[in-house]
């Protein structure tokens, strides 16, 4: 989610490939672009080197599945950790003309396009494991009508994760779990009434945190807004969106329902203030629970902490995808590496996929593949609401601005409300033009 935008934009205007911007003759639906031969996951490829690209964070996730797949084919698959930025420094790698055969990558509308898949990667729509997927999963990865993501993990969850301990010393029970997002307000001013404890820990430090509180308000705009928005005909100035940004900062931060030192506040010190009880309630993605997983056992997680979904109107959970979901496979020119890349996939999503996600200890993203035992009640309880869960602005938007930035700026007195929509805005015309987007 931390994302610069203007950075991505280099992509087209500096090319991936010398015909990715510009050749309508460049077709994504070639030789080795298009349907798969029906290639056994475990077949031999001995002497095949595979070059995967990654998130510093994320560099050894992969790997139980690299390690599989060496053994059963025989194939070297060598991965590459980018440095932080990855949004940012990924972009700058390919248009210079440097090209992995695989990579993670955030398989959503507003960021996929950006690697200009029809020219660039290679399709999959016909590969073997896509009709595997739940629902929510299968949304993902696709543009254009077509494949270009292979999802290898359940899109985050946002919600709210509280402190058990705190809500006890509140009397807060699970019936009184609040329904709308004006409800959770009103569980704040209980916590910051009875307890000790802050009502929320917002991240202003981080700043991308930040975002979550805004998007959570806007879960009622419906398709034809999001449609009309990402073809120039709706603005991130509609009313609705300033009273959201509005909101977050007259009804939760002036109303002093985030702890004293928000402005500075960080992701991992959210963590610590949720689990030692200094803070009731974190609004934030799967990533949060990821860091308590790193520190602490099941067992403990489930006496300390609990999770429940929000949306605007009612509790409807949301979903955000992140460069951790998607691996896209890019069109090299190798044909032998481009079927091996596919091969590969096929070995993740197939023959390999229940002993990753017990190795990893994550949810499934395939129905017929149960999560493994041992998860959480957090994890639990995301995995129950991800099929109805409505998906957050990067889902939806043709472009997804840095929302966070702009939030920032307002905390320190920067910019008004209005002003926030306004660079909101802006940012997205501008990108959405960049990329050609009709309308704008």
């Amino acid at each position: 989610m931390k994302r610069v935008l203007p950075v991505l934009v280099l992509i087209c205007a500096t090319a991936l490939t010398a015909t990715a911007c510009s050749d309508p003759t460049v077709q994504g639906d070639g030789a080795g672009s298009g349907a798969a031969a029906r290639t056994d996951p475990t077949a031999r490829l001995d002497g095949v080197k595979l070059t995967m690209w990654t998130a510093q964070n994320t560099v050894n996730a992969p790997r139980q599945v690299i390690d599989a797949f060496e053994k059963a084919t025989g194939a070297t698959v060598d991965t590459q950790a980018i440095p932080d930025l990855y949004e940012q420094n990924v972009p700058t790698k390919l248009a210079s003309g440097d090209k992995p055969d695989l990579m993670f990558w955030q398989p959503s509308l507003s960021t996929l396009p950006f690697l200009q898949p029809r020219q660039n990667l290679l399709t999959l729509d016909k590969e073997p494991w896509v009709n595997k997927l739940g629902d929510t999963e299968k949304s993902l990865g696709v543009v254009g009508g077509r494949r270009y993501a292979a999802i290898v993990t359940s899109p985050a969850m946002l919600g709210v994760y509280y402190n058990k301990d705190v809500f006890r010393k509140a009397g807060i029970t699970e019936a009184q779990f609040p329904k709308n997002y004006e409800e959770l307000l009103k569980l704040g001013h209980k916590i910051k009434d009875t307890t000790d404890a802050s009502a929320f820990y917002e991240a202003g430090g981080d700043k991308w945190p930040m975002q979550w509180q805004m998007q959570v308000q806007l879960t009622d705009l419906d398709k034809r807004w999001w449609a009309g928005l990402n073809k120039n005909e709706e603005k991130w100035t509609d009313p609705v969106v300033v009273k959201a940004i509005t909101t977050y900062q007259r009804k939760l931060l002036d109303a002093g329902l985030a702890q004293k030192n928000y402005r500075t506040g960080t992701f991992t010190g959210s963590a610590d203030a949720l689990w030692k009880g200094d803070a009731g309630m974190v609004l934030n993605v799967t990533s949060f629970q990821s860091q308590v997983q790193a520190k602490h056992s099941t067992e403990e997680i489930d006496k300390k902490l609990g999770w429940f979904p929000i949306s605007h109107s009612d509790d409807t959970g949301m979903y955000s995808p992140d460069q951790t979901n998607g691996v896209v496979a890019f069109r090299t020119g190798d044909e032998k590496r481009q079927n091996a890349a596919r091969q590969f996939l096929a070995f993740w999503l197939d023959t390999d996929y229940a002993d990753y996600i017990k190795t990893m200890k994550i949810p499934s993203v395939q129905p017929g593949v149960p999560s493994p035992d041992g998860l959480p009640e957090t994890s639990l309880a995301q995995i129950e609401v991800l099929p109805t869960a409505n998906g957050v602005f990067q889902a939806k938007a043709i472009v997804a601005p840095d929302t966070h930035l702009y939030l920032a700026d307002m905390i320190y007195g920067k910019k008004t409300p209005k002003q926030v929509a306004q660079a909101i805005q802006d940012q997205f015309a501008q990108v959405a033009k960049a990329q050609g987007a009709p309308g704008f």
